[in-house]
């Protein structure tokens, strides 16, 4: 990095320009909102092609996610050149994500005990809610493992994906020097789709300003009074949990102050605030801590595609507040053993929830069942769910970037300064 001065200049601008696009997203939003209804420019016209807009920059994220995971993948995996030190990586990892996620659930039924979301809620008699059954664990894992990779990648299966990508960069290792021809092709696909991201979010600030825009407008500023409380509890929980848990991992182990890991993922973090998906904002993800942290490939195309699909802080933090606003809503007392039984479901609901916008809901339908609480509870966040979704699904992926940073130092990676 210090032989390219233009960088980070560059890199400055684009972030200045991202937040100037959501802060204009929000206030367009808010006041069109409105008379989106009574005019129809707006109706016909402005509100579809700005909604257009938004889609086409999700679209362009998720085009590059299959290509990006598996190449990187393969060549990460390979470049470690040590089928044990894979292993090693990969078991810190999983444990960093499951202890993590605990944390963030019990941390989010402390704020639902502090700020008691629920008291007081008057529920209509003829609530009522469709939810997705949550799968069975067994389930869960068994879709792990693939049966036709190819159909993996067609359907974006992000578990099959690197499972098999896991594999095959083994038998790369395995195979000694032919093997080393192939992970060189991977590394150099790899090299040319982080150059397409960059492409990509050259154009970010047009779609975070979209994408910002039309859900200000379909919601308004009337959506959030109702239920200040239970949305106050969940981005409160969110930031004590970045700042408390995830500064405190870094300066622990990998001797880095707060300030050096936040400004090391803003992009990526305001990427996944916006665009309410892990997966989606995998490509800026990797790109930052890439770049602004220098983690070497073997270490980030492990740890972050894996995270952006079993690890579900934020989401986790927000199934321990809602579970109490619903119980609170519905005026049933949760006793000690019911919250425990909240964290242990969570923690391992969390493995099989999508990195997509809106899986939290299907997590929270398995959470509340697993209680005994009313399923009807979910049409009490269901109208909200988008406003949550955006700060859970940011502490998810600043999550990913954590626990990457953690295990790059314990590997004896040399972070930059």
């Amino acid at each position: 990095m210090a032989n390219n001065p233009q960088r980070m200049p560059r890199r400055k601008s684009l972030l200045l320009k991202i937040l100037i696009g959501f802060v204009l997203g929000v206030i367009f939003g808010f006041i069109v909102g409105p008379m989106v209804s009574t005019t129809p420019a707006l109706k016909d016209y402005v509100m579809p092609f700005i909604d257009l807009v938004g889609k086409i920059f999700l679209r362009l994220l998720t085009m590059l996610i299959v290509p990006l995971v598996f190449a990187s993948l393969v060549a990460g995996a390979a470049s470690v050149g040590d089928v044990r030190k894979l292993g090693r990586i990969g078991v810190k990892t999983l444990a960093l994500y499951l202890i993590t996620t605990a944390v963030a659930i019990v941390l989010g039924l402390a704020c639902g005990n502090l700020f008691q979301p629920g008291v007081g809620m008057n529920i209509p008699g003829d609530l009522s809610a469709s939810a997705r059954e949550a799968k069975p664990i067994a389930d869960v894992l068994l879709d792990i493992f693939p049966t036709n990779p190819i159909a993996s990648m067609t359907n974006a299966n992000m578990l099959q994906i690197i499972l098999f990508a896991l594999f095959f960069g083994v038998a790369c290792i395995m195979a000694g020097e032919r093997g080393k021809k192939i992970s060189d092709f991977f590394e150099d696909i790899s090299e040319v789709m982080y150059k397409v991201v960059h492409i990509v979010m050259s154009f970010a600030p047009y779609g975070v300003f979209a994408l910002i825009a039309v859900t200000a407008a379909k919601f308004g500023v009337a959506i959030l009074a109702p239920f200040a409380k239970v949305i106050g509890a969940v981005y409160i929980g969110c930031i004590v949990h970045a700042v408390l848990i995830y500064s405190l991992m870094v300066m622990m182990f990998s001797r880095r102050s707060p300030l050096w890991f936040f400004k090391g993922i803003r992009e990526a973090a305001i990427t996944a605030f916006v665009t309410r998906s892990s997966s989606g904002s995998l490509p800026v993800t990797l790109s930052n801590v890439r770049e602004n942290f220098g983690v070497s490939e073997g270490v980030s195309a492990f740890v972050l595609p894996l995270g952006a699909t079993v690890n579900m802080d934020g989401t986790a933090l927000y199934q321990g507040v809602c579970a109490l606003f619903v119980a609170q809503a519905f005026n049933i007392p949760l006793t000690l053993d019911m919250q425990i039984g909240i964290v242990a479901t969570a923690t391992l609901a969390s493995i099989g929830t999508a990195g997509v916008p809106g899986a939290g809901l299907i997590m929270l339908t398995m959470v509340l069942t697993s209680v005994g609480l009313p399923i009807e509870g979910i049409a009490l966040v269901a109208g909200i769910d988008v406003i949550l979704d955006a700060a859970r699904t940011c502490l998810n992926v600043v999550g990913d970037t954590a626990v990457c940073a953690v295990v790059a130092s314990t590997e004896g990676e040399e972070l930059t300064k």
